[in-house]
């Protein structure tokens, strides 16, 4: 069996823990490399004062990993400038906040050259070689011309956005002209895969039939494969020691309130000012409800460095406090507003202590805190899921309440509906919910993606 080299931005090297500080795609990667063997290579996340290409290589529960350090410029223009401060807002449908700069781009291609010019020597004859994200649009290309003929895939865990928008960023055409070096791409959902489509027909001239992209002498294959979580291993998690503490640690603070939670990176496509003022909503709308509930809001800070992350913490710390301030009492404020994260396994149990999970991005590639959510649920009694349209989790959970994050008043009225909804019906729709995550888990995923790339047949 060919050997498997994983390529990101950023490695989670197995730990062996069952404290579940790992993330679905870091279990996914680890499972199909033990399944597979070969390596997962990719940045350190440190810096050096000159890029050498000095692999570190480690080895540990079974999976191989391959890192280097970058320069401060590389990690500058190409990881916090092209990466997140261009590709990531555009992406997400914010071309208010993208930032076209050439630094960007020359520092985002460089640093792809780099990446290409120390993997290539690690990659054998018959190896499958899948590249993962945003951050490595150009390396399938790269790794080309340096004479790679391998099966090489590639997958995308952000939306792809439509014609129009993707048409503003400079070089739009040369960026996606480079990803038909791969023989396979995964996107999510079918609007995203379609999204691709459109730009590559209408301005590349293209040609797609039954699923694969023709563009001069090149063809791509491309899969619409929603990623999931470990289901069953999550819903294990949610009964472990932890969890179970983290569980009777926040009923024992709810004092008998009904708790919503929302779990989101701190992030501006997360839609957490508009939760926010659709919470306050709530809260206008029906008064005997105060008190008899409250939002915690978890939502670890990222991406410090760049300015518009900075801007949304404050807005989100003068939105809480404002709110606090108009309706708390004495004994209860609305919103607890907390910057840090926890591990998996406690936030297994503060969902099962949820009687809402709050998913409502403004747009997302798939959210897996809304399947997280759901794995967690106590069976017997189990909460509501109020998810955003606009996620790429709605494509498959249809029994949630779907909401439109932009109004207001729809997740006011669907946190009531959630609120008030009988128990049998909540049992039903998480029925269906949970046999759908378990059913498409990370494993599936994986398969389906590998499968592909080997060009076997694949199930629907």
């Amino acid at each position: 069996m060919s050997r498997l080299i994983v390529i990101s931005n950023r490695v989670s090297a197995p730990t062996g823990s069952t404290s579940g500080a790992q993330g679905g795609l870091a279990v996914a990667m680890a499972a199909a490399l033990r399944a597979n063997g070969g390596l997962w290579f990719g940045w350190s996340g440190e810096q050096t004062d000159q890029f050498t290409g000095h692999i570190n290589f480690q080895r540990a529960h079974g999976v191989t990993t391959a890192t280097v350090d970058l320069e401060e410029q590389d990690v500058q223009e190409y990881y916090d400038g092209y990466a997140n401060r261009t590709l990531w807002p555009l992406f997400h449908y914010r071309i208010d906040l993208a930032e076209y700069e050439r630094d960007f781009a020359g520092g985002y291609q460089r640093t792809n050259q780099r990446f290409a010019d120390t993997v290539r020597p690690l990659i054998e004859a018959d190896d499958l070689v899948w590249i993962q994200d945003y951050h490595m649009f150009p390396l399938g290309a790269e790794l080309r011309q340096r004479g790679c003929d391998n099966r090489m895939g590639f997958f995308l865990h952000i939306p792809w956005p439509p014609r129009r928008l993707l048409g503003t960023l400079p070089g739009a055409r040369a960026l996606v002209e480079s990803m038909f070096a791969y023989d396979l791409i995964g996107f999510h959902t079918e609007e995203w895969l379609e999204s691709f489509c459109d730009y590559a027909r209408q301005d590349m001239g293209a040609v797609i039939e039954d699923g694969v992209a023709r563009l001069g002498d090149r063809s791509v294959e491309l899969i619409a494969c929603p990623i999931g979580i470990d289901a069953s291993a999550f819903a294990d998690m949610s009964k472990s020691v932890n969890a179970r503490l983290a569980y009777r640690r926040m009923r024992d603070s709810a004092d008998g309130r009904d708790m919503i939670v929302g779990v989101d990176r701190l992030d501006y496509s997360k839609g957490l000012e508009e939760r926010f003022l659709g919470y306050e909503r709530f809260l206008i709308e029906h008064p005997e409800e105060r008190k008899e509930v409250f939002l915690l809001q978890i939502a670890p800070p990222s991406r410090v460095s760049v300015e518009s992350y900075q801007r949304i913490r404050q807005s989100l710390e003068g939105l809480s406090g404002r709110i606090n301030g108009e309706y708390a009492d004495v004994d209860w404020v609305p919103i607890r507003y907390v910057n840090q994260g926890y591990p998996r396994d406690q936030l297994a149990g503060i969902y099962r202590a949820a009687k809402i999970g709050l998913v409502t991005p403004l747009r997302d590639g798939m959210n897996l805190v809304a399947k997280e959510y759901v794995a967690a649920q106590d069976p017997e009694d189990p909460g509501v899921l109020v998810l955003s349209r606009f996620a790429g989790a709605a494509e498959q959970m249809g029994d949630a309440l779907l909401v439109n994050p932009y109004s207001a008043e729809e997740m006011a009225d669907a946190i009531c509906q959630a609120l008030r909804m009988p128990r049998d019906e909540r049992v039903r729709r998480w029925e269906k919910l949970m046999a759908g995550v378990q059913e498409r888990d990370v494993t599936w995923w994986a398969d389906r993606f590998l499968a592909a790339l080997r060009r076997a047949e694949v199930d629907a």
